[in-house]
């Protein structure tokens, strides 16, 4: 196909994720003739530009599904429930940012830079991970690779924007008019850290605790590994950070860890102690790569490391990653 031919569509246009990929997709020239922005009935009507032009966006219950190429959506579960099957019926290849289709064993779980070869026809529907589980499993693989793992244990301190525009906004009231009012988030952010996100899964986990932990699994190909998540909610907008405790299958030296975490595609190393150079989420909001820092050995367990990491959610941690797959999908002439 052409890339003059090729339609791409974006459902959840208007919302944060949703404009994040529509401005990826520009920055990237990503190769397509027609962009069709669709949303709700809520948000149809509203004017989006994209390479200079002003485009409508569609009501999704109303539009025409033929003729799409690629389908990127942020628009949640419960629609990508309902309208996933609907675009991959038309003829599309979705890429869908929510949690629905992600354990699916049908559906492509993906990190290009882990597993892309997980992108085999015929393709329909293609789950982006957990915006958390990305920016640690494009570490872990470089350790995977060299040592092999044994255990993870992840803390992650997780901006307010993981949750939506509505999560923004209630921290933006919170901060700024002095709400105490959370919904969305469950506790007040501002000056707090709430060690909660997601609902209650099983033996006092959360959901969003329960996904990194299988997502990770499933993508890296290694069901046996043991992964344990604590995520936590810290008054930042956007960027989450992790502490991650590796324990692997050899040992390694501090320059050989070093060295492999810094040829990973995607990731940086920022790690200077001496003059207090690590990476922050301050640092990395709009940054494309991952980036990791206080690389250290762990005392206290043979064979294990401390780290800590940080992905913008917004761009890496989803729309960027999103963007990613489908870009392999052109170059491999999926779509």
């Amino acid at each position: 196909m052409g890339d003059s031919q090729r339609t791409v569509a974006v459902l959840g246009a208007t919302g944060r994720v949703g404009r994040e990929m529509l401005a990826i997709l520009e920055e990237r020239d990503f190769p397509c003739g027609r962009m069709r922005l669709l949303a709700s009935s809520r948000s149809a009507g509203q004017p989006l530009t994209f390479r200079g032009a002003e485009l409508t966006v569609e009501d999704v219950a109303t539009a025409n599904l033929g003729g799409i190429d690629i389908a990127l959506f942020s628009a949640g579960g419960s629609t990508s429930l309902e309208w996933a099957p609907r675009f991959a019926d038309a003829g599309a290849v979705v890429v869908d940012n929510s949690s629905a289709w992600r354990m699916d064993p049908e559906v492509p779980l993906v990190v290009p830079e882990v597993n892309a070869d997980a992108l085999q026809p015929p393709l329909r529907i293609i789950a982006n991970p957990n915006c958390s589980t990305i920016q640690l499993v494009v570490v872990l693989v470089g350790l995977q690779e060299g040592w092999g793992l044994e255990r993870v244990v992840v803390s992650t301190y997780q901006s307010v924007s993981g949750a939506g525009e509505k999560g923004v906004r209630e921290y933006c009231a919170q901060r700024d008019e002095g709400s105490v009012d959370a919904p969305v988030m469950g506790q007040v952010v501002h000056e707090n850290v709430v060690p909660w996100i997601g609902a209650q899964a099983d033996l006092g986990y959360t959901e969003e605790e329960v996904k990194v932990e299988r997502e990770s699994r499933k993508i890296m190909g290694l069901p046996e590994l043991r992964v344990s998540c604590t995520a936590v909610r810290v008054p930042v907008i956007t960027a989450h950070g992790e502490s991650v405790n590796v324990q692997l299958a050899r040992g390694a030296t501090v320059d050989e860890v070093r060295e492999r975490i810094a040829a990973l595609p995607g990731v940086q190393v920022l790690d200077d102690p001496d003059r207090r150079r690590f990476p922050t989420p301050l640092q990395v909001a709009g940054a494309d790569d991952v980036f990791v820092g206080r690389i250290r050995p762990d005392s206290s367990a043979p064979n294990a490391w401390n780290l800590w990491v940080v992905g913008d959610n917004l761009r890496k941690g989803a729309a960027l990653n999103a963007v990613q797959i489908a870009e392999v999908l052109v170059a491999r002439g999926l779509v």
